[in-house]
């Protein structure tokens, strides 16, 4: 492949991730009149151990960062990549946190909720409309806008995805530093195998929840 080829092709793959970016901006643009637009994501509701995590991401009108997507369809290195680049061009982005004790006392729903709703309260900006990821959160007087895998179709919540995702991936790394046994920082505390087995073996840490855990331990 000649240069002129290879200038071509990557042309054409600029252009076909510029076209993917404005489908992801269908929402974005059907409410743009009503100001500031914050994406909400969360992730976590499924691991055995460790805090659910929400985002709260405002990116300035008509942003377009290359690759974001559902944090789920992208590898680790372009999530932390795009972390930053989400970091440095939003108006505003903010993480709430639910614990593993919150968790086990409220139900991982309503965690879930309390964390999104953390999010939102504590952004520098308030928005004028929430976008978020299938739910809509109780207890917000903002204006909401769920929408069915929001992390694939819109813009703002794939960023939160994204801010979620690595916020939560770099405390459970942190995490196995103090509970090695669990691997957490290769299974960020979901129920694989190996996971399973050490707390057949060893029984729970302080950060497993109490109520997702009741079919490993006795």
């Amino acid at each position: 492949m000649n240069n002129e080829e290879r200038q071509r092709k990557k042309e054409e793959k600029l252009a076909k991730e510029m076209a993917r970016l404005e489908e992801m901006c269908v929402y974005e643009k059907q409410y743009e009149d009503r100001g500031y637009i914050c994406g909400i994501d969360e992730v976590g509701r499924g691991p055995l151990a460790g805090p659910v995590v929400a985002a709260a991401v405002i990116l300035p009108k008509d942003c377009r960062i290359l690759y974001v997507n559902d944090s789920k369809k992208l590898s680790e290195k372009k999530r932390e990549l795009l972390f930053d680049e989400i970091m440095d061009q939003a108006v505003a982005v903010e993480v709430g946190f639910a614990s593993h004790e919150r968790i086990d006392k409220i139900n991982i729903l309503q965690a879930t909720y309390e964390a999104m709703r953390m999010a939102v309260k504590n952004l520098k900006v308030r928005p004028d409309l929430l976008l978020n990821d299938a739910v809509t959160i109780p207890g917000i007087d903002i204006e909401q806008v769920p929408i069915i895998k929001g992390d694939a179709k819109s813009i703002s919540i794939a960023a939160a995805s994204i801010i979620a995702k690595v916020t939560r991936d770099r405390l459970m790394v942190e995490y196995d530093k103090l509970f090695p046994y669990y691997h957490f920082k290769e299974n960020k505390g979901y129920g694989t195998q190996v996971h399973r087995d050490a707390l057949e073996k060893i029984g729970p840490c302080a950060i497993h929840r109490k109520t997702f855990i009741k079919n490993f331990v006795a």
